[in-house]
């Protein structure tokens, strides 16, 4: 008897062990598919903003066209949202932020994540890069990467301890490590802004998944940086006034935008919010063609997710124009605005970049302390609007290499996400209570009578 039991045991272990393995082959391989399709969601958005900038120049009266353009195809956008693709609305972290709450059950997941509304982000998204809007398709990444990596519960074996949870904590922030080229940033970014109320069960297994992710995207792009190398030479205490200064500004901007998009995405009595209700399409034409207008005005430096101009701040190039960190500010509040599926992640950063270099020539600073403001600028917007500063810091200093900035990019993010904290409440989580409302509780049981 004690044979059979030994190896009844033996047989039992071996199976654990076999199941064990093939959850964490699936998980993984469901990894390298997110980074995968995070690569070809990274090309088809970088081709469709390639695709309006060369329309927009091809002759000197095709930037006329975006004013018809741009309303036209965010209606289309807006249409095909709304009748298919209901849960794409937004960046998609707020969807992410309300599937990972305990209150909502796991037959009411598919709609705010799913694999289906993953592919639907990414041509819409990419839609939204076609028309000029300005948008970007990191933010985006996390719901097409939750999605991606929540389709592979289905080829868990059922006894599997891996849940829906650690699936869609792994996939949104792979889907950030892929996006950015920023592998810690991804992690960061999943322990700081999704697991606020619950701890991940398989942290080793989702960091990997994070990691394998990342590797994809390097595997087709190389281990560059998005922005180059932040070229400051020496700092000094020089920098300290003028970066407390861009702290502040960074984080009341930061704040007020947050508090923007909040208030204009939530339902209220006033006439705005109820013609967007009333006429959804209208009012994103509306939008888009103050968008379209504000592009025409700024020379279609506000399109898109505002790369090049940050890469040429960064660079010590021309600057875009006095006009420009307000006119991104409000074009990429109207875009939001319009209901159609955008990020605001990476534009962002070309905010935060336009009020480094407007105070760095407000005071006249010399060229390496102006670079370095352009950098803080950027990580302290970002870190404004998320209220992740850690997040924020992470992300700045890989895609600037900006190691020689740690301490100052990681206290002007502290800095910045403190003033925003005073002006608006997290936006995250402001926005992911409006996704799904708690399932109702079951009716309670009529008492009998005694």
């Amino acid at each position: 008897m004690r044979v059979i039991d030994l190896a009844t045991s033996a047989l039992a272990a071996l199976v654990a062990l076999v199941r064990r393995f093939h959850d964490h082959g699936v998980v993984l391989a469901y990894a390298a598919f997110t980074g995968a399709l995070v690569v070809g969601f990274t090309l088809l958005a970088e081709a469709a903003a390639q695709a309006f900038q060369s329309g927009r120049t091809a002759a000197a009266w095709a930037p006329w066209i975006a004013l018809a353009w741009t309303p036209a195809l965010t209606v289309a956008l807006l249409w095909w949202t709304r009748r298919h693709a209901h849960g794409t609305q937004g960046s998609g972290i707020p969807q992410v932020v309300r599937a990972l709450e305990d209150d909502v059950p796991p037959d009411r997941l598919g709609a705010l994540v799913s694999l289906r509304l993953a592919l639907h982000k990414v041509v819409l998204v990419s839609g939204g890069m076609l028309a000029g809007l300005s948008i970007g398709r990191e933010g985006p990444t996390v719901q097409v990467g939750a999605g991606a990596m929540l389709h592979a519960r289905r080829w868990l074996t059922t006894r599997s301890a891996i849940d829906e949870h650690d699936l869609m904590v792994a996939g949104a922030a792979a889907g950030i490590a892929a996006a950015f080229n920023t592998p810690l940033g991804g992690i960061v970014f999943a322990f700081e802004q999704l697991t606020r109320r619950r701890g991940v069960a398989h942290s080793a297994l989702v960091v990997a998944a994070i990691v394998l992710a990342g590797l994809v995207a390097v595997s087709v792009f190389g281990n560059h940086t998005y922005f180059g190398r932040l070229r400051v030479e020496t700092l000094s205490w020089a920098l300290l006034g003028p970066g407390l200064l861009v702290a502040v500004s960074s984080g009341l901007a930061g704040g007020l935008f947050s508090r923007l998009l909040v208030t204009s995405l939530s339902p209220g009595p006033g006439r705005l919010h109820l013609w967007r209700s009333r006429h959804p399409l209208r009012f994103a034409a509306g939008c888009a063609l103050a968008v379209a207008v504000i592009g025409f005005v700024a020379d279609g430096t506000t399109a898109g997710a505002g790369y090049a101009p940050t890469r040429a701040l960064l660079d010590g190039q021309d600057s875009p124009g006095p006009l420009y960190t307000g006119l991104k500010f409000i074009a990429t509040w109207l875009s939001a605005w319009s209901g159609v599926p955008a990020g605001v992640f990476a534009p962002s950063l070309a905010i935060g970049a336009g009020i480094g270099h407007d105070v760095a020539a407000l005071l006249g600073a010399p060229r390496d302390i102006g670079i370095a403001l352009i950098a803080l600028g950027m990580v302290g917007f970002l870190a404004a609007t998320t209220q992740g500063p850690i997040t924020a810091f992470i992300i700045v200093m890989e895609m600037v290499a900006g190691q020689s900035m740690v301490l100052s990019l990681m206290a002007c993010a502290l800095v910045a996400s403190g003033v925003s904290r005073a002006v608006a409440r997290p936006m995250y989580t402001e926005l992911a209570a409006q996704c799904l409302p708690p399932a109702d509780p079951p009716p309670a049981e009529p008492r009998s009578a005694a």
